[in-house]
């Protein structure tokens, strides 16, 4: 199976997952919590790998917080093709966000459907 998140190059790691930043970040920091079992999505995962995660994510947003000083973060998940996923390898994006990083953050994650997003 060739994979790109099954070679890992992380900066943090956990038990269970590894975080790297993302090769094609939204903003500086953007980075991956990524499953070292390799399973398709969040919902492939046992409790425990996504209890082992959000400790993760928890580590990660306080790293950033140290290096970053983001304004906000984003944290999401494409499960599956039609969300949008095309690295079938779990893994959840945290989005360092910075007051003026685009002209309107109003309805945040709900920006994966432009015309949703503002309500």
């Amino acid at each position: 199976m060739d994979c790109l998140f099954c070679d890992k190059e992380a900066f943090l790691e956990s038990e269970l997952h590894y975080a790297r930043f993302d090769k094609f970040p939204v903003t500086e920091g953007h980075c991956l919590i990524i499953s070292k079992r390799h399973v398709e999505t969040w919902f492939d995962l046992t409790l425990d790998e996504q209890a082992d995660a959000f400790l993760l994510i928890q580590q990660v947003k306080l790293w950033l917080d140290e290096k970053y000083s983001p304004d906000g973060i984003n944290i999401g998940m494409n499960c599956g093709v039609s969300s949008g996923q095309t690295v079938l390898h779990s893994h959840i994006h945290v989005i360092p966000r910075y007051e003026g990083d685009m002209s309107n953050p109003r309805g945040g994650v709900r920006g994966v459907i432009p015309e949703k997003q503002n309500y």
